[in-house]
């Protein structure tokens, strides 16, 4: 052997793409995806979101589209999102525990039209305050922790009655899972999943999702009081033990891929289901770019998704998630 070759040539595992595939580490799958969907009043309406292009929202009367949409790309689970209208939205978010509320209307759509089928319904405040907070505020705008919570556990009973799958707190307020947990579990909803936003951090990405719920001119302060400090892991890794402590089944991590350190310290320390979130302004900034010729749409889109399940997420929450199981689906 002469000793100007290496012994070993990894390119030799590279050279085919059969080769290539076989020795794949991580692979996307349609179990892998879930599918955020946005839902307001009226009838017939479909509405295209400006700053997240090619997401809509949808009237209750429209939701058949999305229900085809996931059986022909075999989507399992749905996170709806209403645009409550602002004539609904007050200081102490009432519209949260109405019975008749967007959410409540499409859970019972939904569950008509096709009863098994997976609906996350996000559990805080910010979609239903007229002042874009996650919780309730005192006079001085402070976000007031355990009253929020009293309306959270309530918010929460009121959709596991309207036939939810999946809650999915979302406002990080401090105990509100195990006090979520508890009422469940007394209210005989016991094998309701709790998918807890454990580390939900204070990002700037959020901003169009803000705009297709109708919040964006909403907040007078920033969340960073009770979101997480971006510049934090450790935090997260705490955050994360206190949810699991007191009853979550899956932990979210949002968003996604500026926080692929926190998705694998989640995974490997605690081996509980760990789910990210592709946020509102990752989307956005895919698609804007590509738009513009700047980025290749589908390649960055795929590899962003697998780059968090390289860091060790089981499933990904993503607007994209028709479009990569057309993808994923044409390749079978």
């Amino acid at each position: 052997m002469s000793s100007q070759f290496p012994l070993l040539r990894m390119r030799r595992t590279r050279q085919s793409s059969w080769i290539r595939n076989l020795l794949s580490e991580n692979n996307l799958t349609t179990d892998d995806l879930i599918w955020p969907i946005f839902i307001c009043d009226g009838n017939n309406e479909k509405q295209e979101i400006s700053s997240m292009p090619g997401v809509f929202r949808y009237s209750i009367d429209r939701l058949n589209e999305v229900i085809d949409e996931t059986e022909k790309n075999k989507i399992n689970l749905i996170a709806i999102f209403p645009y409550t209208p602002e004539e609904r939205k007050t200081e102490n978010a009432e519209e949260a525990l109405n019975p008749e509320n967007l959410v409540c209307k499409a859970l019972s759509f939904i569950k008509s039209k096709k009863p098994n089928f997976g609906v996350m319904c996000d559990i805080a405040l910010d979609l239903y305050t007229s002042h874009g907070h996650d919780g309730l505020i005192d006079n001085d705008g402070i976000v007031l922790n355990d009253e929020t919570n009293k309306i959270l556990v309530e918010q929460s009973l009121l959709f596991a009655n309207a036939g939810a799958d999946v809650i999915a707190p979302s406002d990080m307020m401090d105990g509100r899972i195990g006090l979520i947990r508890n009422e469940l579990e007394n209210s005989n909803f016991k094998n309701l999943i709790i998918i807890s936003y454990a580390a939900k951090y204070a990002s700037k990405m959020y901003s169009p999702f803000r705009d297709a719920v109708g919040s964006s001119n909403k907040l007078k302060s920033n969340k960073k009081t009770y979101q997480m400090n971006i510049s934090n892991s450790d935090e997260a890794i705490r955050e994360v033990a206190l949810d699991i402590q007191e009853g979550a089944d899956i932990i979210m991590i949002k968003p996604g891929l500026s926080y692929l350190d926190i998705i694998q310290r989640v995974k490997k320390e605690f081996k509980i289901p760990t789910f990210a979130y592709q946020v509102s302004g990752e989307y956005a900034m895919i698609k804007i770019s590509a738009a513009q010729g700047i980025i290749d749409e589908k390649e960055i889109m795929l590899e962003q998704l697998i780059s968090l399940k390289r860091a060790g997420a089981d499933a990904i929450l993503t607007y994209f998630a028709p479009q990569v199981s057309e993808i994923i689906r044409s390749r079978n």
